[in-house]
């Protein structure tokens, strides 16, 4: 086995500002695996939330693990062993999805169907983020038009307190006119306890189906407060990293939102999925700025999830990878071996550590 490495900047059409700041763009880490003429490919997204800022620290820890991987290793015994050399979530969910995507080509089968799933998913939100009241009326329906999303997620938690949230919601929701666009909010943990349950309820008379991350993820003692006699359903984002986190939430949340970056890959969102379920919880996916690669692995789980929130391809002005299809809303992976995501051959790095 061979790990090649590739750093790309992506660069968003429009900028993304949530509670905690704006992303215009990044530099992504595509990670490549090579056994016997076959290659897996996976992606990092880099943040803070999850463990590595910067691409090029991301192949250094790749590059100092490689030694640790053998020919053949699974993807939960990798991923075990990664988890035990404390890689960050974003580094090791490239590795995974690139040892899952390797396996599923070698057995020429996708992705999904080597997991006992379906090429199925339910429609996925786009998202807005916070803006002015002005730039949110034009920037809605243009998201709207281009990419025939069905739901829209409205960020929220904004700096300046509840009253900037609400004019930026209500411009959103009259910009999206009377197309019959499902809406959501997602707070990003921007919220005290008093404004959540202010807000939640002014939401939850204007048709929102729920909120996502309402109280910060270092603040969640008042959950118990906010859950009861809540009138949304309460996601935990932010919160909620690993399986073993759900246990402490589960009674206090109605589901979980994962993300391949934020718990490190597909082995990791699996356990989320089944321990979600086995505590009566609904699921969901999102993504953190990353390309078709990783949206093709998470869409490739898209079967799962009651909701999804894979959409930053959608919103990259030079997206060079390929692995989805948006057919009606729903973000699918190609249909062909592996979790379909592709970097063209011709874009790909020539650094490789022959170490694994």
């Amino acid at each position: 086995m061979q790990l090649r490495f590739q750093r790309i900047q992506l660069e968003k059409r429009y900028p993304l500002r949530i509670s905690r700041g704006v992303i215009r763009g990044t530099i992504n880490l595509f990670v490549f695996v090579d056994h016997d003429g076959v290659t897996g490919v996976g992606e990092m997204a880099p943040g803070a939330l999850t463990g590595c800022e910067s691409a090029e620290e991301g192949e250094r820890i790749l590059s100092a693990f490689a030694g640790r991987l053998v020919p053949g290793m699974s993807p939960h015994d990798a991923y075990a062993a990664g988890r035990s050399a404390g890689i960050p979530p974003c580094v090791l969910g490239a590795l995974d999805m690139a040892l899952w995507d390797l396996l599923a080509k070698r057995l020429g089968s996708p992705l999904h169907a080597i997991l006992g799933l379906a090429r199925r998913a339910v429609p996925t939100s786009v998202t807005i983020g916070i803006n002015p009241p002005e730039v949110t009326r034009e920037r809605v329906p243009e998201i709207l038009a281009r990419t025939g999303a069905r739901y829209l997620k409205i960020k929220l938690g904004n700096p300046e307190g509840i009253e900037a949230d609400r004019e930026h919601f209500l411009a959103a929701r009259e910009a999206a006119g009377d197309r019959g666009v499902g809406l959501r909010v997602d707070a990003n943990g921007g919220w005290s306890l008093d404004d959540a349950r202010i807000m939640m309820r002014w939401l939850a008379e204007r048709g929102v189906a729920y909120v996502e991350q309402p109280l910060h993820h270092d603040a969640l003692d008042g959950l118990p407060f906010l859950f009861r006699g809540r009138p949304l359903p309460i996601f935990l984002d932010e919160s909620c990293r690993f399986a073993g986190d759900i246990p402490r939430w589960a009674a206090h949340v109605d589901g979980v939102n994962l993300k391949l970056m934020k718990c490190g890959g597909v082995t990791e969102a699996l356990r989320i999925v089944a321990v979600a379920r086995a505590f009566g919880l609904q699921t969901m996916i999102g993504c953190m700025g990353e390309s078709q690669v990783a949206i093709a692995a998470g869409a490739s789980l898209g079967a799962l999830f009651d909701h999804i929130d894979l959409d930053s391809h959608l919103n990259l002005v030079n997206d060079p990878t390929t692995g989805t299809e948006l057919v009606s809303g729903v973000v699918l992976p190609v249909d062909r071996p592996g979790h379909g995501g592709a970097v063209p051959p011709e874009g790909r790095g020539t650094r490789a550590d022959p170490r694994c």
